[in-house]
């Protein structure tokens, strides 16, 4: 950041940063013992549990599994099998049931799309008060403020906006974001003037990360609102999706989530755009179809979700696993938890998927998916501790097991390149053993058939596809969809280059994930960094360094491949060419240029990206006037210094002092007093002082006040004094 500060400072003290507190008690949740609550002993009994799809989808992914691993044992049991195509047999039974559970989901989704019903007329009474929380960490003051007033805006257009509070949940570590963040929020408010009904709490420690930012809110301020609507950094809601989701809160007494489909805007990156087309056109199916046999038994995916306080507040306390991290300590990957510690106490938790006006961003490079992947995947490994807890639905438990096989899938594909690759060698190179332990009159060499094992690709890649063409017939067959997705031509062009370069991007993702698994398996933790949400290339250099062994790896398997036979080259080319060009690749899917050339071209295109929706505009103007007060690009002590207002405000959103114990001295505290006594100037404390003692400095009120006492420039004496000294 630069070291400057706004020249115009705050005039008015705004009233305080945060309400009166309302505590609501929040128990940890144990995993190990569960008694159902008394008032929520009785089974919901308005709903149906959905047998009947649930049925379809387990019972046909199954069935599928069942022909497709018979299929195999036929196409390896030519002659005698070997021990290592029994293994073959094996990993491909895991992988082939993880696609197929897919396929019959979304064949489910897909049925229940074509008679889907349109939404009906939105609501105009509420009864009830719904916070809107966005927790926050690092991020671009400019873009969170703008994405917060944006949707305040639209609340209040719907004419039910009194119902509606709004708080910026900061767990910011970096000083200069911190004061950022002040300094928007203060502006802000001033702005909307006395009913904005907008408040800010930074956390001093961000212990437990997000599910520790959201049960601070909630133990301290839950108990003044009947529910709580979470966004993520990068949401973005309009006022009919939040009141229609508040609406729909109020009018089941047995909810306890219920949760929107993020669509992905904002997207310009060929990656991220990528990423963009195959939410919008294939994600509604895969979102239909799990809404459909989830039921009331239904996921959070974190974000975007309605969720009522006082029942979250009751059974969604998260322990910390025992051990020390990646399986131990507090839990990554909360919302999968929270789910279901609610669902066991008898809420429901379900999703409406055709829900319009619910949006969010992706990451805009495939490095910074793998970055947030790498957090995810150690999340969803930890739930193999949860997924045996005390009470829950079998329902949670295949989310649970969901998430897990979507990280171990990727290890599982790899391990049976591996071992396929093993058997051709093998067959090409390896004499065959005439005389084993056992009697037998052929030697044991492992034979294929070779036509079932075309046919059997043939459909594996059927199964795979399978949901991408369901959600591109469905794109086609709606106008609204069609139409400003460039058209039917354009539409089917541009699946065929998503799914083209998927594909090329597939093995990187793969290697990627099962180094994730591996690192976690060997017990290597991750940390917690903010996300990249703007679209920026990733510096080439870093892009060589993170993709070189994949390079070599692809070299490796090419050469070896076309050694061995060159139909297994043939066979693995899609594979080898994605590693072999696994550097351009990963470049040119981060650069903004071939996104937005796409875009130029009519390829790609969403309805959303086509036509904008009003408050992603809204969102963007909002975004630029802030922007413009350089909040984010100033030096956070000196904006402290010289703006007397802006202190006071400072000093009056800090919470009380804690008491310290005589003999017990902060050493970071005690450098940054130590640097501030020996400073002459402000120039001084902001060379001399680092980030943690910053931190340190702007939470303790008697620091601060010896950072506003420094002169803006050194005494001429004094510099001269320095400079004979030098």
């Amino acid at each position: 950041m630069t070291d400057h500060a706004d020249p115009r400072p705050m005039t008015t003290i705004l009233p305080d940063a945060m309400p009166p507190e309302a505590p609501l008690a929040m128990p940890t949740q144990s995993l190990r013992r569960f008694e159902p609550s008394k008032e929520r002993r009785r089974p919901i009994r308005r709903f149906a549990v959905p047998w009947l799809a649930r049925l379809a989808v387990f019972g046909g992914g199954a069935a599928l599994t069942a022909y497709g691993v018979w299929e195999m044992v036929q196409v390896v049991s030519v002659s005698r099998t070997t021990v290592l195509q029994w293994v073959l047999v094996a990993l491909f039974s895991v992988n082939f049931s993880w696609i197929a559970l897919a396929f019959s989901s979304a064949v489910v989704g897909f049925i229940a799309l074509l008679w889907s019903r349109r939404p009906s007329q939105a609501p105009t009474t509420l009864t009830r008060r719904t916070a809107v929380v966005m927790p926050i960490y690092n991020e671009s003051t400019a873009r969170v403020f703008a994405a917060v007033a944006a949707i305040r805006e639209s609340i209040e257009e719907t004419g039910l906006g009194s119902h509606f509070d709004y708080f910026l949940l900061s767990d910011t570590t970096d000083p200069d974001v911190w004061i950022a963040e002040e300094r928007a929020f203060l502006a802000l408010r001033q702005r909307l003037g006395p009913d904005a009904r907008l408040y800010y709490r930074h956390r001093p420690k961000n212990t437990h990360r997000k599910a520790g930012n959201i049960a601070d809110f909630v133990t301290r301020w839950g108990g003044s609102y009947d529910h709580m609507l979470v966004l993520d950094a990068d949401s973005l809601m309009t006022g009919d999706c939040i009141v229609r989701l508040a609406a729909a809160m109020e009018a089941d007494p047995d909810a306890g989530i219920i949760q929107s489909l993020p669509l992905v805007i904002n997207r310009n990156t060929l990656f991220a755009r990528l990423q963009q087309f195959a939410a919008r056109i294939y994600g509604p199916v895969i979102a239909k179809g799990l809404a459909v046999w989830m039921g009331r038994d239904g996921n959070y995916w974190g974000h975007n979700a309605i969720i009522r306080t006082a029942a979250f507040a009751a059974h969604c306390g998260l322990p910390d696993l025992p051990g020390k991290p990646p399986f131990g300590g507090h839990i990554l990957s909360h919302d999968f938890v929270e789910a279901a510690l609610i669902r066991r106490a008898g809420w429901s938790v379900y999703m409406l998927p055709e829900l319009e006006g619910s949006y969010e961003e992706s990451p805009p490079s495939l490095i910074d998916v793998a970055a947030r992947d790498r957090r995810w995947c150690q999340g969803n490994l930890q739930h193999m501790r949860v997924i045996g807890a005390r009470g829950l639905k079998l329902a949670s438990r295949q989310h649970f097991a969901t998430g897990i096989m979507s990280y171990l899938a990727s290890p599982f594909w790899l391990m049976q390149l591996v071992v396929g690759l093993v058997l051709v060698l093998q067959t090409r190179y390896v004499k065959p053993e005439y005389f084993t332990s056992e009697f037998a009159l052929s030697p044991i060499w492992p034979r294929f058939d070779a036509e079932r094992a075309l046919a059997l690709f043939a459909l594996t890649m059927g199964v795979l596809l399978a949901p991408k063409v369901f959600g591109l017939t469905l794109a086609l067959l709606r106008g609204s969809i069609r139409r400003p997705s460039g058209g039917g031509l354009r539409l089917v062009l541009s699946a065929l280059i998503e799914i083209l370069l998927s594909a090329m991007l597939a093995p990187m993702m793969m290697l990627i994930q099962s180094g994730a698994v591996f690192q976690i398996l060997a017990g290597r933790d991750t940390g917690w960094q903010p996300q990249r949400r703007d679209d920026g290339s990733v510096p080439f250099r870093d892009i060589v360094r993170r993709h070189r062994m994949h390079v070599l790896l692809g070299i490796v398997t090419g050469v070896s491949a076309f050694l061995i036979s060159t139909s297994l080259f043939a066979w693995m080319s899609p594979t080898i060419l994605g590693l072999v060009l696994a550097i351009l690749l990963s470049w040119l899917s981060g650069t903004l240029a071939a996104g937005l050339a796409l875009k130029r071209w009519g390829l790609l295109l969403t309805p959303e990206e086509a036509v904008p929706p009003p408050i992603a505009l809204r969102a963007a103007e909002l975004t630029r006037e802030l922007a413009a007060n350089g909040f984010d690009e100033a030096d956070g002590l000196r904006a402290i210094h010289a703006d007397p207002a802006l202190r006071a405000a400072h000093e009056a959103m800090l919470p009380p002092a804690e008491p310290r114990r005589r003999g017990a001295i902060d050493a970071e505290r005690a450098l940054a007093q130590a640097k501030l006594v020996d400073a002459r100037s402000i120039d001084d404390a902001v060379a001399w002082l680092r980030p943690k003692e910053r931190m340190v400095l702007l939470h303790d009120r008697a620091l601060v006040a010896l950072l506003a006492g420094l002169p803006g420039e050194a005494p001429a004496d004094r510099q001269a004094y320095d400079e004979a000294a030098e």
